[in-house]
């Protein structure tokens, strides 16, 4: 086996989604994997564009989102390495919904469609883990939605705050929430995706920190009273 063959099967085995597959099947995906680099802001794929495939993030960070007809963005997703996206035009064989760019130096592993379909009918593992994934994605939407829709600003960042902390403990496939999470963007990204403004993300950050909620150092986060930030994230106000 030579060097990238090895470099991408060890990305592959990190990734619950591959959990449970053979190193025989491993290394089949690992043929069909290409492996793929983007410079910060390039785009990776647009709405629209046909989805011939799925991504896995590799190296770097990655945000998917869609563009208003004013050309206002709204940040649906921000992954970081170990982390798959674009996989539902792998069921519908239709169009990507969002686009994706690089927020900084990535690299991208691609599995084509047609080949992984295949794959994916001769593994019932896979397949398993595929419905377990889409379905915490769905999860994930639908908090989202209620977040922007029903909750007032304050809940919704500590709703974030909060899950950076469960996926900081899903990653140490650990129970126990981290005392500690760090901000993966900028203040600007942030307010995009929780959808406010910078200047209100600051002064939050500060209403909270006068709590005792948490305490910001740069972009680490020290989480001095998590069930009041639990609170938080349900109640919405400050």
């Amino acid at each position: 086996m030579n060097r990238k063959a090895y470099s991408i099967i060890k990305i592959l085995k990190s990734i619950p989604l591959f959990s449970g597959l053979s190193d025989e099947q491993l290394d089949v995906l690992s043929g069909l994997a290409k492996e793929l680099t983007f410079g910060r802001g390039e785009l990776i794929f647009q709405e629209g564009d046909k989805g011939n495939g799925f991504y896995i993030v590799a190296k770097g960070k990655i945000k998917v989102f869609k563009l208003s007809f004013e050309g206002k963005e709204q940040i649906l997703h921000i992954y970081g390495p170990g982390h798959t996206f674009g996989e539902v035009p792998v069921f519908e064989g239709k169009s990507f919904p969002a686009s994706s760019m690089a927020l900084e130096a990535s690299t991208i592993l691609f599995l084509p469609r047609d080949s992984f379909v295949k794959v994916l009918t001769a593994s019932p593992a896979l397949a398993m883990n595929m419905l377990a994934d889409l379905s915490r994605r769905l999860r994930a939407f639908t908090v989202q939605i209620e977040n922007l829709s029903l909750k007032e600003v304050p809940a919704r960042l500590a709703a974030y705050i909060i899950t950076l902390a469960q996926e900081a403990a899903e990653a140490g496939r650990t129970e126990e929430m981290p005392e500690k999470v760090t901000l993966p963007i900028s203040k600007a990204q942030l307010a995009n995706l929780i959808g406010t403004t910078p200047e209100t993300v600051s002064r939050i950050f500060k209403k909270m920190a006068d709590a005792g909620l948490i305490k910001v150092q740069t972009k680490d986060i020290l989480i001095q009273d998590l069930e009041g930030l639990s609170e938080l994230s349900d109640v919405g106000r400050l």
